[in-house]
C-alpha cells in the first residue's frame, strides 16, 4: 500500500532512493529527500507491504501533470511487480486531477509498466 511520506522515514528513503543511479551520493540523496519535504509541488510515497517499507515513488506536479521523477524497490524484492503496482496506485490516487508522466530517467520504466497495461487489456 502507497503511504505519504514522513519526515521519520527519511532514513528509509534515503535508503530506498540511493538504489537509482543518480543518487548514490550522500549529499546528493540529502537534498533530494529535503526537496520532497519543502517543496509543495514534489509529492513522495513509499511501498509497505505488511511492516516493511520496501518501495518509493516520487512525483513532481506541474498543471496538471504528475511527473514521475523517482521509482525504486528493495533489490530483495524486484521482478515481482512492486514498481508497477505502485505506479498503478499513484493513478488511483491522482485520478483524473493529473496525467502522470516520466523524465528521462523513469520513462523505460514507465513505458514498461504501460506495455504491461495494454497487454492485460488485450
Amino acid at each position: 500500500m502507497l503511504i505519504r511520506y514522513k519526515r521519520n522515514y527519511e532514513k528509509i528513503a534515503m535508503g530506498l532512493l540511493s538504489f537509482m543511479p543518480n543518487q548514490k551520493d550522500v549529499k546528493k540523496l540529502q537534498q533530494t529527500v529535503k526537496q520532497y519535504e519543502i517543496e509543495s509541488d514534489h509529492q513522495l510515497f513509499l511501498w509497505k507491504e505488511g511492516e516493511d517499507i520496501i518501495g518509493i515513488i516520487g512525483l513532481k506536479m506541474d498543471n496538471g501533470t504528475a511527473e514521475l521523477q523517482h521509482v525504486s524497490v528493495n533489490p530483495s524484492h524486484r521482478h515481482q511487480g512492486i514498481g508497477k503496482k505502485m505506479v498503478d496506485a499513484l493513478k488511483k490516487i491522482l485520478k483524473d486531477n493529473y496525467q502522470l508522466t516520466a523524465n528521462e530517467e523513469t520513462s523505460s520504466f514507465f513505458e514498461k509498466c504501460e506495455e504491461e497495461v495494454k497487454l492485460e487489456n488485450d
